[in-house]
Order: structure tokens, then C-alpha cells, then sequence
């Protein structure tokens, strides 16, 4: 899983080379065809940090891809998550991209490439076969939206959801049923906090569990455009009912619903104070599930976790059933190198990847299941099934930020956790990084 944080601190190393990348892009963006880079192979490159989709593909070579395998043999290669995004503006600029590769960092990168001609359009492709529901609801609705299209241009080999994970003895002690709007979770977090419990775990040194807050608050009472209006320049973060969510914010951490020591608080300390129940609350992805089912850091208990979704906004435009998801860097696929074998992977990756990759890795992804394990841990079925129930899907705060943006974003999470940056001033410094 690729995290906010660690995203944050590539984007300043990345950033200086997108101009250049993008002049490369319109100067070679003719070509297509069913010739291969890879001289006949369906060739890979992936990241070396995560070599979790080269496993799986080359799992499914010799288990659910053997045809596709004989027509144009799989071939893996990977890079360094720094050089990563320079290399693939090399190779799109010699229309050289492999068969299928992990994702640019930053989603305006992937978004040159789609305007460039680059990519295969995987919905339409899909759609040909009739496989376009393999890939669920909430997956595409993320897709979609992390890169300003009507189809889908990437496949979700990872599928992250977010949303509050919290003790369930702890409020059951309390007397605290499940919070489904924003005013029964305040009033939670005031009660728990009444009986020397922090109420959430924070990580403000990162800074983005905290700005997540902000985000989710957004969708829920302006609806899931929120964002994108900021993006396309119909409204300002500095505008009052922006504002607001910042401000909501700024107050649970001025309370100190986050801890005192929020703005020093990393990521696994945050981990930490929830797993040894020392907070009653975690906004987090599924990603952590790793974490809670590791029995030497999980001390509160697996069973004794449970997860909601980030709550309703009264008088909201935004709906509870509008899930908080990323796709982590999904894989994409070169157009030049697309022909009759890479249609054939095309295929077996959307009816198989899903299954092998849950099996064999444990990573849940945004495609349909055929069968799901019987020993899946309780958590990871929670998450499955959560999933499969939402249709459609919300991102996150920076999504659509530039690095800039984002940065100044995420290095002022702290301050707005432990209250002494108000909401106003909050969004005030994020706008002017905007540039807008």
C-alpha cells in the first residue's frame, strides 16, 4: 500500500521533472497498435519496495493465464519507487511503455498519459468481453475519480476502504452505541474522554490521518463534488463552508480528542495507542489490517475491534454510503504494446487476479470474487464485505492537490489536531499553495 504520507514525501523529488514530462508526452503522443515493447512478451515493471503484483502475475501465468501465457509470455521487471515515475516519462516519450506497470506516483502524471494517448482504456476493453462488473462498483467509482474520466484506465490490484475503527469494550463500557453522524461521534469522543480515554488515535507528524478528517467531513456536508470543485476553480477551500469542516476539526483537537502529544505522534505510535487501548477511536485504512491481526502489537484483541464509516453530516448533501477508498498505484497498460496477448492477460487478470492475490497475499483488491477463503481473518471479512456493499466512492483530502498543496497540507496536520491552528488559517495556507 502506498500511504499518504510516504506519497507527500516523494512528491517534492518528483515534481521538478513533470513539466519536462508532459512536453515529452504531447511531442510523442501519436502511435498505438498492436506491436509489443517487449518483442512478443507481456512485460511488467513494478515497484522493488512491493513486489506483490510480479508475484501474483506470475502466479496466474501457471494458473488461470496459460493461454494468454503461450500468446505472449510474461516477462517482470521493477524499479525504485523514487525512479519510478522518470522512467516512465522516458519510455512514454519513446512510446516504449512494458504491457502493464504500476502506476505513477502522482495521479497528474497518469492523467498526461491518458490525455497523451497512452493508455489502454481498460473499462471499454472490458466492457467488449462483458467482464466490466469484474471490477466492483467502488473501485471504478475510485478510478474514475482519481483520474477525471468516465471509464476505467487502471485495474485495482489493491483496494483500500477508510473509515473509524474503534474498541468495542470501550464503548460498550461507556455506553456508547456506534456514532452515525458527526454530532453522536463528537458527543462519543467527549464521553470517553470524560473517563481518561483519548478518544482517537492521531498521527499529526504525518499529518494525513488528521487532514483525512477534513476531507470526509467535506464530502458528507457538501456532497462528493466537494473537491473537485475546488479543482476545476467553482469554489475555494478559503470559502465559509469549507471552513467549517476545518474548524470542526481544529475543535476536536482543541479539546483534545487527538492527544496532547498529537503533533509528535507518528504513525505507529497512533497504531500503537489504539492497539493497546490507550484511545477508543482510529481513522484508518484497511491497510492496517496487517497490524491488527498481528497478535504481538494487537493487545486489545481482534474481536474486540470494530469499524464504521465515517459519519453523516446533518443536513449533509453527502451520503454514509459513499466509501473513503484508494486503489494504493494500480496497474496500467501501454497502448503501444496492447494486441491479441495482452487482451488475452487483459481477460484472465480481471476474472483471476482477485482471488490469487487474496489467497496467496492476503491483499484485498477491487476486483469480483469467485470464492472467498474460508480462514479470511474476521477484520479482513468486514472489509470484503464493506466493499461489495458500496457502489460508489469519495477520495481523500490531497487527492487532487498539487505537491505543493499537499505538503503544506500534510505538514500542518499536527497543528490542526492539537488545535492551536484554527480552520480558517488551516485552509487559508493550503489555498495559497493551491495557487488558485
Amino acid at each position: 500500500m502506498i500511504t499518504a504520507t510516504r506519497r507527500a514525501r516523494r512528491l517534492a523529488v518528483i515534481g521538478a521533472v513533470l513539466t519536462a514530462g508532459a512536453l515529452a508526452l504531447t511531442a510523442c503522443s501519436g502511435g498505438g497498435g498492436s506491436s509489443s515493447s517487449g518483442g512478443g512478451n507481456f512485460t511488467t515493471l513494478g515497484l522493488t519496495s512491493n513486489s506483490t503484483p510480479n508475484d501474483t502475475l506470475k502466479a496466474l501465468s501457471t494458473a488461470g493465464c496459460q493461454a494468454a501465457q503461450k500468446d505472449a509470455p510474461i516477462k517482470t521487471d521493477a524499479d525504485e519507487q523514487t525512479q519510478h515515475d522518470q522512467k516512465l516519462q522516458l519510455l512514454a516519450g519513446q512510446n516504449a511503455l512494458p504491457s502493464i506497470f504500476v502506476s505513477p506516483n502522482t495521479p497528474d502524471l497518469a492523467k498526461q498519459f491518458i490525455k497523451g494517448g497512452k493508455l489502454v482504456d481498460i473499462g471499454a476493453e472490458l466492457k467488449k468481453d462483458d467482464l466490466q462488473d469484474q471490477i466492483l462498483p467502488v473501485a471504478a467509482s475510485t478510478i474514475e475519480k482519481l483520474y477525471g474520466q468516465d471509464s476505467v484506465y487502471a485495474l485495482p490490484n489493491e483496494l483500500n476502504i477508510e473509515g473509524i475503527w474503534y474498541n468495542k469494550k470501550l464503548f460498550a463500557d461507556n455506553g456508547i452505541e456506534v456514532p452515525g453522524t458527526w454530532d453522536e461521534l463528537t458527543a462519543a469522543a467527549e464521553k470517553l474522554q470524560s473517563t481518561g480515554v483519548q478518544a482517537f488515535a492521531g498521527d499529526g507528524k504525518d499529518g494525513w490521518p488528521i487532514t483525512r478528517f477534513v476531507g470526509a467531513y467535506l464530502f458528507r456536508d457538501l456532497g462528493p463534488d466537494a473537491l473537485q470543485d475546488v479543482a476545476d476553480g467553482k469554489a475555494k477551500l478559503t470559502d465559509a463552508d469549507y471552513v467549517k469542516a476545518a474548524d470542526e476539526v481544529s475543535k476536536l483537537g482543541k479539546a483534545g480528542a487527538f492527544g496532547q502529544g498529537v503533533a509528535s505522534t507518528d504513525y505507529n505510535g497512533a497504531t500503537n495507542q489504539f492497539l493497546t487501548g490507550k484511545a477508543g477511536m482510529f481513522y484508518m485504512g484497511s491497510w492496517i489490517l496487517s497490524n491488527f491481526n498481528d497478535e504481538s502489537q494487537n493487545k486489545i484483541g481482534a474481536d474486540n475491534i470494530g469499524f464504521m464509516p465515517f459519519p453523516a453530516v446533518d443536513g449533509g448533501k453527502g451520503s454514509i454510503d459513499q466509501t473513503p477508498a484508494n486503489v494504493g498505484q494500480p496497474l496500467m497498460m501501454s497502448k503501444a504494446a496492447y494486441g491479441k496477448g495482452g487482451a488475452a492477460w487483459l481477460k484472465c487478470i480481471a476474472e483471476g487476479y482477485g482471488d490469487e492475490v487474496l489467497s496467496k497475499s492476503g491483499v484485498v483488491s477491487g476486483f469480483k470474487l469467485k470464492d472467498t477463503p474460508s480462514d479470511l481473518p474476521a477484520l479482513t471479512q468486514t472489509v470484503q464485505k464493506q466493499i461489495n456493499d458500496s457502489k460508489s466512492s469519495v477520495l481523500w483530502f490531497e487527492a487532487l492537490f498539487n505537491s505543493k498543496a499537499t505538503t503544506v497540507s500534510q505538514s500542518n496536520g499536527g497543528s490542526l489536531g492539537n488545535g492551536s491552528l484554527s480552520g480558517a488559517d488551516f485552509m487559508q495556507q493550503v489555498q495559497g499553495a493551491l495557487g488558485q
